[in-house]
């Protein structure tokens, strides 16, 4: 099995998704990132692509900054015939990028809850179509989707994003049937509290800040299942399941400065 090689991060320019792109390049990845926020157009939140990308530099691999919206599918598809005409492959795909827009099925606005199915649902499938086929062509390939307890566990006010993982996870089962021997396909379902600066925003102002977990136990599973045998293929794991094989570290503490 190929432990290093190509990876691409959907979503690395903040949160779990620099984490792990990061943590990505320290295990000897050569590192796509990709997100909207960059340091020609900077978003509301902290952090773009271009820090990201030094951070993998400064592990001493390549890295390939790239800003994208995973709404783009042509976009996706230029992405994939770049990597692969620059570097030559791509072992790893993380589909992290997601948005959650709040609102009940009946108050969201329709405008939102697309969205939601376009950044949750389409873009990681984008992906999957563009990137899958050089993966079987260049005879193994992994891809790790980021889902959420949100797809089994009812979230009050965020009916777009618990849909929408719910889907994600049967888009992970289906490419996984259809993408064998030679392309394992699995999904991380994060059911705990893990920092980010976009779960931040969720959190209601006014209300004391929880304690997060630090987004490196992401790494730690994106990992793990980055090194598993090509048979290991259409699973849905959780931090907790993870734990209970000694792949993911203790618990963490990420204190909240609020």
């Amino acid at each position: 099995m190929r432990e290093t090689g190509v990876a691409l991060v959907t979503g690395a320019s903040r949160g779990i998704g620099r984490q792990v792109a990061a943590d990505l390049a320290i295990a000897g990845y050569d590192v796509v990132c990709t997100a909207r926020s960059s340091a020609d157009s900077p978003g509301k939140l902290p952090g773009t692509i271009d820090e990201t990308a030094q951070q993998i530099r400064d592990a001493g691999r390549r890295a390939m900054p790239v800003a994208l919206d995973v709404r783009d599918e042509a976009g996706v598809g230029a992405l994939a015939t770049r990597v692969m005409k620059e570097w030559g492959r791509c072992d790893l795909l993380v589909n992290n990028a997601a948005v959650a827009p709040p609102g009940t099925t009946a108050s969201v606005a329709v405008k939102h809850w697309r969205l939601a199915f376009d950044v949750n649902v389409h873009g990681p499938m984008y992906f999957i179509r563009h990137f899958a086929p050089h993966m079987q062509a260049q005879g193994e390939g992994r891809i790790v989707n980021i889902s959420s307890s949100a797809s089994v566990e009812p979230m009050i006010d965020w009916a777009s994003y618990m849909v929408t993982k719910a889907a994600l996870e049967s888009l992970t089962v289906c490419s996984a049937h259809e993408l064998l021997p030679n392309v394992a396909v699995n999904c991380i379902r994060l059911e705990l509290d893990v920092y980010s600066e976009g779960y931040e925003t969720r959190i209601a102002s006014g209300k004391e800040m929880p304690d997060f977990e630090h987004p490196v136990i992401m790494s730690d599973a994106v990992h793990w299942l980055a090194t598993q045998p090509l048979t290991f293929t259409g699973e849905i794991k959780t931090i907790a399941d993870l734990r209970k094989l000694g792949v993911v570290r203790s618990q963490t503490r990420w204190e909240s400065s609020a």
